[in-house]
């Protein structure tokens, strides 16, 4: 199941080729980008709080529950304001 839906996603990171900022272990954020993914490509918001675009072999999509959706999106504004 790699395929992000049009809908604000989570995936796993397991690899990341000594990138500084994909740690390995770690839930990130998808933001929806069809054309990105259909190159084999997702755009994640990585450790520098921007999006990317990283291979999608670095990731395994997730299903969070909604309280921890609610965590993700709340510390996202936190670090914005």
């Amino acid at each position: 199941m790699n395929n992000i839906k049009e809908v604000q996603e989570y995936v796993f990171c397991v690899q990341n080729d000594d990138c500084d900022d994909l740690e390995v272990r770690k839930i990130y954020r998808v933001l929806p980008d069809k054309e990105s993914e259909e190159k084999g490509m997702f755009r994640v918001v990585d450790e520098s709080g921007e999006d990317y675009l990283y291979p999608k072999n670095y990731f395994i999509c997730v299903d969070l529950p909604n309280k921890a959706k609610e965590v993700f999106n709340d510390q996202r504004v936190e670090s914005i304001a």
